[in-house]
């Protein structure tokens, strides 16, 4: 029976192209968990959605980190993936982020900009800030080519007892890059024990939602834009976004 849960989380689709709604904790695709993944149920929804036979093509254009939840975008065609990858790598994909963090950045609004350095054995992030001249810090044992810069724009955009909402667009596409510089600057994501926050969220996820995506349509040529709800929760439902 085709998953009705799944066919409610879709926020696009076209002959090319499905945007879907993750939830947090459910992981995009295959890792060494061996855990079934997003990728999978999406195939076969789409398998059983339009009756086809043999495989069902589906190529991931950018990645969620497993605890992160919201838009994800698919391609349905090689000839889609194949040119989402390009505007994702030259940046042409807009991408809004929301995150409840534990406290307030200096300014209300502004841009971060760090190094970052990819710990592949922990898999975690660390960001360092630039160097006097604005250049990549001289970091003992790591070499700079090592390093990626990672640009993000932010503004405060609510405020509860406990905590802040901030949104965020990413200038750049670093691993971990929202949690990485956040955590620099001595700001923690609700739930995410990895970068600084001291408890966990009950499902396992981290209060890091992937808000809304813009593009070119890769085939078409017509502006997508397309918002994710935040998940039902009385954290974000203090903030009265939907």
């Amino acid at each position: 029976m085709m998953s009705t849960d799944l066919a409610r989380r879709i926020l696009y689709e076209d002959n090319h192209l499905i945007i879907v709604d993750k939830l947090p904790g459910e992981i995009v695709q295959g890792d060494k968990s061996g855990d079934r993944t997003l990728m999978d149920d999406i195939r076969a929804f789409l398998k059983e959605k339009y009756a086809k036979p043999g495989n069902v093509f589906l190529g991931l254009a950018h990645r969620l980190d497993r605890p992160t939840s919201g838009a994800v975008v698919f391609a349905k065609t090689d000839k889609a993936l194949g040119r989402l990858n390009d505007m994702f790598r030259q940046g042409r994909v807009s991408k809004t982020y929301l995150a409840v963090v534990d406290k307030a950045l200096p300014q209300a609004e502004g841009e971060l900009r760090h190094y970052i350095y990819r710990d592949t054995a922990k898999n975690k992030s660390l960001a360092y800030s630039p160097a006097p001249d604005g250049g990549a810090p001289a970091l003992r044992g790591v070499r700079n080519a090592d390093l990626q810069e990672a640009r993000l724009l932010y503004r405060q955009a609510g405020q509860s007892e406990r905590y802040v909402l901030l949104e965020v667009t990413l200038l750049t596409g670093r691993h971990h890059q929202i949690r990485a510089q956040l955590a620099a600057c001595g700001v923690h994501i609700k739930g995410d024990l990895k970068y600084g926050f001291p408890r966990s969220n009950p499902d396992g996820g981290i209060c890091l939602h992937s808000r809304r995506v813009v593009f070119t349509h890769p085939v078409g040529g017509k502006e997508v834009d397309v918002t994710a709800p935040v998940p039902s929760d009385p954290i974000w439902d203090v903030f009265g976004i939907r």
